[in-house]
């Protein structure tokens, strides 16, 4: 039985429908250290999430002219923190429970985790957008993309959220409490839930609109980020010309702005990419050691966790804060 599906990405989650494998379940539980390494990284993503999630909503509410990426940016800390959540109770399962779940319950769940998971491409792929509208020039053909009220950007999180759900949806069908059934081709998921094999019809619509959404939002954060590189770069050449002068183009500020959302993209395609090829090999070891399994949970999870702490880092105002508090 395959352990762990829903922590591959989703195309190779997909995939992973097409191929049986098997594994120890009862290894699983005794690598105790990578075990406590998973809870602890979920841990500290959780906070990390909630610390960014009530500095950028404070600023998208009080603040009189608050930054055009406040939403999205605490948009994708709540994304994390529900995600984060939600495989930390997959994995108190996984890792040993001795309550059983239900279908109702395996469904949810796992319906869930996969909307965070399609969600948190989608804000990543926002944010770089947004940030890349916000810096290009009034001149710019860009420039009249440029949202001129909240109401933009909460139309697009709203559609966001019914694609995804859409999509996801096909966990609905597939997903099921593993006690309630018996079959040599269920795909376990955790303790209590499984994959069972359903129409091929909407197992391909699935992978199709996965594989679709994922390749269309890495090609815009390349685009996105390779247009805020360029204009990084001609404003770096405008500051030398101007140094002897008193003109200043951008504020600093800006560019470290900038900066961090280019790291944040970098990483993510890093992760992406990371998560993918862990889980090809995790489907190709699991016969022989289960320990990529837990491997793969905590690459799996690594940009939630990691990427709030990327973001903190350039916010000046909630490092000052925590070093208040500490």
């Amino acid at each position: 039985s395959a352990h762990l599906l829903l922590f591959i990405s989703p195309q190779v989650l997909t995939t992973c429908l097409f191929s049986s494998t098997k594994m120890n379940k009862n290894r699983l539980s005794s690598f105790i250290d990578i075990r406590n390494a998973f809870f602890s990284e979920v841990a500290i993503g959780i906070l990390a999430n909630t610390i960014l999630l009530l500095f950028h909503a404070h600023n998208f509410l009080l603040e009189h002219r608050p930054k055009s990426t406040d939403l999205t940016i605490g948009h994708l800390a709540l994304i994390h923190i529900v995600m984060l959540l939600t495989v930390a109770f997959m994995a108190t399962d996984t890792f040993g429970s001795q309550k059983t779940w239900d279908d109702i319950q395996c469904k949810l769940v796992v319906h869930l985790y996969s909307s965070m998971r399609g969600l948190s491409i989608c804000a990543t792929c926002l944010l770089s957008v947004l940030r890349a509208i916000t810096l290009s020039p009034r001149n710019s053909r860009l420039a009249k993309f440029k949202p001129h009220s909240s109401h933009h950007n909460l139309y697009c999180t709203l559609f966001l959220w019914v694609f995804n759900m859409f999509i996801s949806g096909y966990f609905l069908v597939s997903t099921v409490a593993t006690p309630s059934v018996t079959s040599a081709h269920l795909l376990h998921v955790t303790e209590s839930c499984s994959l069972c094999p359903v129409i091929h019809f909407l197992r391909y619509v699935h992978f199709v609109l996965r594989t679709f959404q994922d390749v269309c939002l890495l090609g815009l954060m390349a685009l996105s980020s390779g247009y805020m590189v360029t204009l990084l770069y001609r404003h770096k050449r405008q500051t030398q010309h101007l140094q002897s002068t008193k003109l200043s183009p951008k504020a600093p500020p800006e560019e470290r702005a900038t900066q961090t959302i280019l790291l944040l993209m970098s990483f993510f395609v890093v992760m992406y990419f990371l998560d993918i090829t862990v889980s090809w090999f995790s489907r190709k070891l699991w016969d022989i050691d289960s320990v990529h399994m837990c491997v793969q949970m905590l690459v799996g999870n690594g940009y939630a966790s990691i990427s709030p702490l990327v973001l903190i880092s350039a916010e000046k105002r909630i490092i000052k804060v925590l070093k208040y508090i500490w």
